[in-house]
């Protein structure tokens, strides 16, 4: 494990020689790609010096200790921090997911159950504005379409950290919000049901980082841009201007609408933020196909794909069927204490991949 932090050692020292060169900052998308580069490997060099230098004490402190035994104690300190530090460079040296860093953006979609459905989504994008606001995150609606009783068919929300990008690497919005996207069930009594019966049905949830303009490359004549009228809440202007947009990536097939805005151009630019995002992750799930079964396991260790966490009401239970969480604070969870649930599902995605790199 620690030749391979000697050679990161000597990666880390080029890469701020090169970031030092005033030259390297004239190609943004290679300065991009070096400075993040460096700030993945920033931690690992920083706790390997903490290792080394452990070390050095700990062979100070044995000599001290075979001649006084006052030393003993902090001899046995070291250790303690010694294999601290070798469990937290383990962990720091597993493959990563590159996206940790990235914004997201969150789509909750209605699906079974009609009306209660697109209730529960509604539930469901307060709970992540909720847990945003908790985390320091900001949010922004990028297009809503809500519902005959105030829940929501569709909705997409951007989320992002403070600064516009993670401050630490591994720490931005996609390395939590990763974990949400599947189909999200939930067994209550609805608003809707005059007979008390409970019902179940089913919200998706889609998270995909978004996508720098550097990162995702659209030819000029890969979009068909159509514009039409906007419908629903939204001013005088409604239906009056064909300011909401539809944009078609030719090449994929891929179809962004958005009408939230007042103007054309802002619904455009919407449009191609959410765009951008989809071609990226549609980008990175090609390329995991592509991939061994053993790289797939390191990238993706938890199954967002399938029905993955239960909301039962009557119970105040949420459990996570990926991980096997289960606590009964749902009414907790849904005014935004979400960091628990989330938790058990980094856990054990870290889990999966140290034992798949050992």
């Amino acid at each position: 494990m620690f030749e391979a932090v000697e050679e990161l050692v000597g990666e880390h020292a080029g890469l701020e020689k090169r970031l030092a060169d005033p030259a390297v900052h004239g190609d943004q998308r290679e300065a991009m790609r070096l400075n993040k580069r460096y700030a993945e490997l920033t931690p690992i060099i920083t706790a390997y010096g903490a290792w080394k230098r452990t070390g050095d004490d700990i062979e100070t402190a044995r000599e001290f200790a075979a001649d006084d035994p006052d030393f003993a104690e902090e001899l046995k300190e070291l250790e303690k921090q010694r294999e601290e530090l070798t469990e937290r460079l383990r962990l720091l040296l597993v493959p990563r997911d590159p996206s940790d860093d990235k914004d997201v953006i969150l789509e909750v979609k209605a699906g079974e159950g009609g009306e209660e459905s697109a209730l529960f989504a509604g539930d469901l994008l307060r709970m992540y504005l909720r847990y945003a606001e908790r985390i320091g995150w900001k949010t922004e609606i990028l297009e809503a379409n809500e519902s005959d009783l105030g829940g929501y068919k569709d909705v997409q929300v951007a989320v992002k950290t403070k600064g516009g990008g993670a401050g630490e690497p591994g720490q931005g919005v996609w390395a939590r919000l990763k974990y949400e996207g599947g189909v999200h069930r939930v067994q209550r009594v609805p608003a809707t049901e005059s007979q008390g019966r409970i019902h179940t049905s089913a919200a998706g949830v889609l998270v995909t980082p978004e996508a720098e303009e550097v990162e995702v490359e659209i030819g000029p004549n890969d979009l068909r841009i159509d514009v039409y009228r906007s419908s629903g809440p939204g001013g005088q202007s409604v239906n009056t201007t064909d300011s909401a947009v539809r944009i078609t990536h030719l090449p994929t097939g891929i179809v962004v609408s958005c009408q939230n805005e007042k103007s054309q151009l802002q619904n455009k630019e919407q449009a191609l933020r959410i765009l951008r995002s989809r071609l990226l992750a549609a980008a990175q799930e090609e390329a995991e196909r592509e991939a061994s079964d053993a790289r797939r396991s390191q990238v993706r260790t938890v199954d967002r794909s399938e029905r993955i966490r239960t909301y039962n009401f009557p119970e105040n239970r949420i459990s996570d069927h990926r991980v096997g969480f289960k606590a009964y604070n749902l009414d907790q969870v849904l005014d935004g204490e979400l960091d628990p649930v989330i938790q058990a599902c980094v856990d054990a995605d870290s889990a999966a991949k140290l034992a798949a790199a050992q």
